[in-house]
């Protein structure tokens, strides 16, 4: 091999779920996304809660949503650094709306669940991986001459 040949870093199992999972995320991002749309512009629910004739408090929040979720999904499916950021302020948002004014937008205990589900997931992905880098470069650097 020679001196001037790139070398690319073997990717881990962990590190090929993690992209996996991070797209999964992504698909039921944009697919919550386009709900919120087909909610705002009276495509769902027969058209009975289309932007104009929802209250105040679901205006803000389905907007906010419908365009917050696209954006994640497109963050996560690129595996980019702000991709799971912007979930996290979507997921936020759902988890105030459902978990605590439950009075004004209902409750949906399985959408809270699943939240908490993907932030788990994600959490312990990145310790993995975080500890097989960590074993990598103290690995290395025993290696070292």
């Amino acid at each position: 091999m020679s001196l001037d040949s790139v070398q690319l870093p073997k990717v881990s199992l962990a590190e090929t779920l993690f992209t996996l999972f991070l797209r999964l995320v992504a698909l039921g991002c944009f697919w919550s996304g386009l709900n919120y749309w087909a909610l705002l512009v009276g495509y769902s629910y027969g058209g009975i809660a289309r932007f104009d004739l929802l209250p105040v408090p679901w205006r803000v929040v389905a907007t906010t949503l419908a365009v917050t979720y696209p954006v994640a999904a497109l963050g996560l499916w690129l595996l980019v650094s702000w991709g799971p950021v912007i979930w996290v302020v979507a997921a936020a948002t759902e988890i105030v709306m459902y978990g605590y004014y439950t009075q004004v937008f209902g409750e949906k205990p399985l959408i809270l669940i699943l939240h908490g589900m993907v932030a788990v997931v994600f959490v312990l992905f990145r310790a993995v991986i975080a500890r097989q880098r960590y074993r990598q470069a103290h690995a290395a650097r025993n290696d070292l001459p």
